[in-house]
């Protein structure tokens, strides 16, 4: 997620309270240490204050309160259909909204994305085209793949999961339509998916999680605290299925990030966290994301995360 336009400007600098991972006795570690083995085999997390830990809980590990969710590593998504019945499951009668970053048509109607729209706070653009890596993949074409393994995955899980688009309309749908979205499907977790746009040398993932606001049409307070535990399961499985650090150029080394400028949190009733997947402008994350194993991986630990937290 490039930082321009709306619920993209840049976080400011902050004095941050380091989250240490406190899994470091629990069962997750070993996963964790494993997938950070792997990072670091792979050239690092380029310096910065990334060797930090993703602030995640104990009772994350799979083994305590989610199913490892199978997943195969080949390079095309898996077909939007899933053999299982929804209606069975451990997230029977849950309802997961996904929303990709972006829409790979954006870039063919410029005015009509750069109108303004209210995000409670202020007023910002109804949505940008996202980034791309340096040979031309775009944000958006990764999210809607991430979200079609991602949707394959809860679905066989028993949950019910609806899209914000899916390449299906010519562009947007605005961020303050994103956030109604999950809020008229009361979705239970909503996931927005983006890889951000920051220099050479910045890398690894992180989370946002909705910041305390009430103004305008926006009241986060209701949903702060159970955004957050979302967010730190995600982080937790991410790390784990991925290998990924956390970023080495915001949240100090935690992994996580709270904003209260971005429209698609400021205006959701329902809990909700971001993920930047990764930076597509430095080479070594971009390697990653243009690679369809690892793009299943990344399905699988933010799935996983989800997973964890709709069921306790």
């Amino acid at each position: 997620m490039s930082y321009v336009g709306p619920d993209f400007d840049p976080p400011q600098p902050r004095r941050s309270r380091r989250r240490t991972l406190t899994v470091a006795v629990a069962a997750l570690v070993p996963g964790a240490l494993l997938g950070w083995v792997l990072y670091e085999a792979m050239g690092g997390s380029g310096g910065g204050d990334g060797a930090g830990n993703a602030a995640v809980r104990p009772s994350q590990a799979p083994s305590d309160s989610a199913p490892t969710i199978s997943a195969t590593n080949n390079d095309k998504p898996p077909g939007p259909t899933p053999t299982t019945d929804p209606a069975s499951g451990p997230l029977k009668g849950k309802v997961v909204v996904i929303d990709p970053g972006h829409n790979p048509n954006n870039f063919r109607h410029s005015a009509e994305i750069n109108r303004k729209v209210n995000i409670g706070t202020n007023w910002k653009e109804c949505d940008t085209t996202g980034t791309s890596t340096n040979d031309g993949y775009s944000e958006a074409e990764f999210t809607l793949d991430v979200a079609h393994r991602m949707r394959t995955l809860l679905e066989k899980q028993g949950a019910t999961v609806k899209f914000t688009q899916d390449g299906d309309r010519s562009w947007g749908p605005c961020v303050d339509e994103r956030a109604e979205i999950g809020n008229r499907a009361h979705a239970d977790a909503v996931v927005s998916l983006h890889a951000d746009g920051a220099g050479t040398g910045q890398r690894g993932f992180h989370v946002i999680l909705p910041g305390k606001v009430n103004e305008g049409a926006a009241n986060t307070g209701p949903i702060v605290a159970p955004s957050r535990d979302l967010g730190e399961r995600i982080a937790g499985s991410f790390v784990r299925v991925t290998g990924s650090a956390p970023s080495n150029y915001v949240g100090a080394g935690t992994g996580l990030v709270t904003r209260k400028d971005l429209g698609g949190l400021n205006l959701s009733t329902v809990p909700k966290v971001f993920i930047e997947c990764g930076n597509m402008r430095d080479s070594k994350d971009a390697a990653l994301l243009t690679s369809g194993a690892w793009r299943q991986k990344a399905a699988q630990g933010i799935s996983e995360g989800m997973v964890s937290f709709l069921r306790g």
